[in-house]
């Protein structure tokens, strides 16, 4: 990208107002807002860095909503907020020294099996359920890895998180995604700072894309603590289809 011009800040605009409102209710934002900025003109790592700025915004201001609304405590995320923060750190410093080519082989087929899950599970994430893993086990271990693979990797990582919070935790679609954002924040800001550390960050597009996801995460969040848990599966199904498709495209077809 060499000049912002008034259509290129549409697009990002734009492009940020769709990605918050999907992110805030399903994960997946990543699709939308990295694949926008690759288009007008930025290399990967420098897509990768801004699309962490524009989107530690939609994160937030979701987050924030969730918490307004009673679905999530923060101090009760404070274990997972940890060691999600060291996850992405180290997953961040190894992106940008190595290449992502083998998750993108990998990703597709995790995904797949766990679409086909809340495909044939209806009643997961309609009510709260028993918990199968012990809280402070989960957080450890998922903090850690998917930390480390939104860090370095990113695509689906909301999506991962909802449903290890629904399959494993026993969490309701509207608790799985207020607690979701928590910790998809935290993985952001703390990429972020790595990448604009590195220098990976371009803060005027990011910032106008921000603008955008301010107020698709607003709205977003909003109609999430209005609806019911069936509006947030078929969002999650849909993110899921759509995070598989195109992470096959860019792998096989690219």
């Amino acid at each position: 990208m060499t000049e912002l011009t008034l259509p290129i800040i549409i697009v990002l605009f734009g492009g940020g107002l769709l990605a918050g409102f999907v992110d805030s209710i399903a994960g997946g934002g990543g699709l939308i807002s990295v694949p926008i900025l690759l288009s007008v003109g930025l290399p990967p790592h420098l897509a990768l860095g801004t699309n962490k700025l524009q989107s530690s915004f939609g994160s937030l201001t979701a987050s924030l909503n969730y918490s307004r609304g009673g679905l999530v405590k923060v101090k009760q995320l404070a274990g997972a907020i940890i060691f999600t923060a060291i996850g992405a750190a180290f997953g961040t410093i190894t992106i940008q020294q190595l290449s992502a080519d083998v998750l993108r082989t990998v990703i597709p087929i995790l995904l797949l099996a766990a679409f086909i899950f809340l495909l044939f599970s209806k009643n997961n994430g309609a009510l709260d359920q028993p918990p199968k893993v012990k809280p402070e086990i989960f957080y450890v271990v998922f903090g850690l890895l998917l930390g480390f693979y939104d860090g370095f990797f990113g695509p689906g990582t909301g999506s991962f998180w909802m449903l290890a919070f629904i399959i494993l935790m026993g969490f309701n679609s509207k608790k799985a995604t207020a607690h979701t954002k928590w910790l998809n924040f935290t993985s952001n800001i703390i990429a972020l700072t790595f990448f604009a550390w590195q220098g990976n960050v371009l803060v005027i597009p990011g910032l106008v894309m921000a603008g955008g996801q301010l107020s698709g995460a607003f709205f977003g969040s909003r109609l999430v603590l209005r609806s019911g848990t069936k509006l947030i599966r078929t969002f999650l199904l849909v993110v899921i289809a759509a995070t598989i498709t195109q992470l096959l495209y860019t792998t096989y077809f690219q």
